[in-house]
C-alpha cells in the first residue's frame, strides 16, 4: 500500500481486512514523515516504511492512494517489479492504454491492464453505478449532474476543520479556513478544482471525461456541476438523464432496484429518499427520487448518495484488485 496512512488508505486496510483479500504480506509504504509509525491490522502491528524502488520487489498488487505525483514518481520501479499497480489518483485515467474501471460497469476492461489501471474520481464512480443498468436498455443522449460533496473529499483535515469551524460559529466567531479556500461551517461553495479554459473547473471535466471512457461513449453529451456543502462524509448528486426515447419510471426503479453496488430508497407518502446519512460507512450507493422530467419526456431525474471514502475510493480499488485474483 502506498500512501497508507491517508483516510483513503485507512479504509483500504479496514476494507482488506472486511473482505478476506488473500494477502501474504503487506507492506505499508508512507512518506518519510510518517515512515515509523506503527498499526494494527487483522491482529498485526505493522510499522509504515519509507517508500523506496526496493520496496516494490516481489510485490504482486500496489493499492496507491498518495496522490499523482508520487503514483507518477514509482510507477516505473512498480511495473518493472512486475506488480500491478491500482492508481486512485487523477494521474493516469484517461491515458490510452490505462484502464479506468468501475467493477460493476465494465469489470473486463481491467483484465487489458499494462501494469497500471485507474481508480475513477469518486463522483464518476457513484454517477456510473447508476447510469449503466438504464444505458443498457436505452441509449443516453445527454447527462446533466449536479454534486453536492462532502468535506472527506478534501481529506481528514477538511473534515476535521468543518467541525471545528462549525463548534466556532456556534460560539459567536468568524473563523477563518485554513484547509479549504472557505469555510464550510453553515456554507457551500462552487468545487475549488483549477478552472478550465472552457470556464469549467477541474472536477466537473473528470466527471464528464471519466464517465465517457467507463461507458465507452466517447461523444456522449455531459455537462455538470461541482459543489462542495457542509455534510462531513458521504456525496451526494442529482441526475438527468435523456435517452433515445421515453424511459419508463418504473422500469427505471426496477432496473436500479437490483443492480449491482445499488440499493433503491423511495419512500413517497413520508417523503423519505436517500441521505449522506443512509450511505455513511456502508458500500452501496443509495438512489431514489426516480421521475420523469416534465419539460422532456425522453429524460429521467433520479437523485443518489454515496460514501466517497468508500465505494467512491477505497472499495473500488480493492473491488478491481479482486478482479485480478486467480480463479478459485
Amino acid at each position: 500500500m502506498l500512501g497508507a496512512s491517508g483516510a483513503v488508505g485507512q479504509e483500504l486496510l479496514q476494507l482488506l481486512e472486511e473482505r478476506r483479500f488473500p494477502v501474504g504480506e503487506l507492506r505499508l509504504l508512507a512518506s518519510a514523515r510518517s515512515a515509523g509509525q506503527t498499526c494494527v491490522w487483522n491482529g498485526q502491528s505493522l510499522t509504515f516504511q519509507e517508500v523506496t524502488a526496493s520496496a516494490f520487489e516481489g510485490v504482486d498488487l500496489v493499492l496507491a492512494s498518495a496522490g499523482g505525483s508520487v503514483s507518477k514518481m514509482w510507477r516505473q520501479a512498480i511495473v518493472a517489479a512486475g506488480a500491478v499497480m491500482v492508481d486512485n489518483s487523477s494521474a493516469f485515467r484517461m491515458e490510452d492504454g490505462v484502464p479506468l474501471v468501475v467493477p460493476e460497469v465494465n469489470p473486463d476492461a481491467a483484465l487489458a491492464h499494462s501494469g497500471v489501471i485507474a481508480n475513477p474520481n469518486c463522483t464518476t464512480i457513484l454517477l456510473t453505478l447508476a447510469l449503466a443498468p438504464l444505458a443498457a436498455q436505452r441509449p443516453m443522449q445527454r447527462v446533466v449532474v449536479s454534486t453536492y460533496q462532502s468535506a472527506s473529499g478534501a481529506g481528514a483535515r477538511a473534515m476535521d476543520e468543518l467541525k471545528d469551524l462549525s463548534r466556532a460559529v456556534l460560539d459567536g466567531e468568524t473563523p477563518k479556513s485554513e484547509v479549504l479556500p472557505h469555510s464550510l461551517a453553515f456554507n457551500l461553495f462552487l468545487h475549488n478544482s483549477p478552472l478550465q479554459p472552457n470556464s469549467y473547473c477541474e472536477e466537473e471535466m473528470k466527471m464528464v471525461n471519466e464517465t465517457r471512457k467507463i461507458m465507452g461513449l466517447p461523444d456522449l453529451r455531459f455537462t455538470a456541476t461541482c459543489v462542495r456543502v457542509p455534510v462531513l462524509r458521504a456525496h451526494s448528486e442529482a441526475v438527468n438523464v435523456e435517452f433515445t426515447e421515453p424511459f419508463p419510471v418504473q422500469e427505471a426503479r426496477d432496473l436500479l432496484a437490483v443492480a449491482p453496488g445499488l440499493e433503491l430508497l423511495e419512500d413517497p407518502i413520508n417523503n423519505r429518499f436517500p441521505m449522506p446519512t443512509d450511505v455513511t460507512g456502508r458500500d452501496p450507493v443509495v438512489v431514489g427520487r426516480i421521475r420523469q422530467d416534465i419539460s422532456e419526456d425522453k429524460a429521467l431525474e433520479f437523485w443518489l448518495c454515496g460514501d466517497q471514502i468508500r465505494k467512491g475510493a477505497a472499495l473500488n480499488a480493492i473491488q478491481i484488485a479482486e478482479l485480478l485474483l486467480p480463479a478459485a
